[in-house]
């Protein structure tokens, strides 16, 4: 069966924080496995913001907000070396946080990869959008869209108004 267009109208962001991929030295292989996820379940996309990590992360988190997505997910910076910053740039965007979320993701991840308890990011609302902050890795990102994915349409629908999930 193909992909369900469950949220028409629905817009999503993706930024990548990657010092090398935004230099092209390192090809990005995150925002094409949001995105496709994404798609599938029916969001229509922005391009892919694809920056250095620290202060052009804000840049592009604050970009995409200017217009008003449904759900921005962000992938790498979540860890600790000195240039992680993602969480950083991140946290003074949200105006409400949701740990649980980043709780039942680290919870999930470490099952397999018990360094998953070192993803440092956030999950939280800014206006009437969803932020998600994932890891730079694959499996961390597969991890966390599979913990997302029972609960997405729902934050949506609550961010829009929408009680009736």
């Amino acid at each position: 069966m193909g992909a369900v267009n469950a949220n028409p109208g629905r817009v999503a962001g993706i930024v990548i924080a990657s010092t090398r991929a935004a230099a092209g030295t390192y090809p990005d292989a995150s925002a094409p496995l949001i995105a496709q996820w994404l798609a599938t379940r029916g969001f229509e996309l922005l391009p892919a913001q694809i920056v250095p990590d620290g202060e052009n992360v804000r840049i592009a988190l604050q970009s995409l907000l200017n217009q008003h997505p449904a759900v921005i997910i962000t992938s790498g910076g979540t860890g600790l070396s000195a240039d992680d910053v993602t969480p950083e740039m991140t946290l003074p965007l949200l105006e409400r946080e949701i740990p649980g979320i980043m709780e039942a993701i680290r919870a999930a991840g470490a099952v397999k990869t018990p360094t998953a308890a070192l993803s440092r990011g956030y999950a939280g609302v800014a206006g009437r959008t969803f932020v998600l902050n994932l890891p730079g890795s694959a499996g961390g990102i597969r991890d966390g869209l599979a913990v997302l994915a029972p609960m997405l349409d729902h934050i949506c629908d609550q961010l829009e108004g929408s009680h009736e999930h």
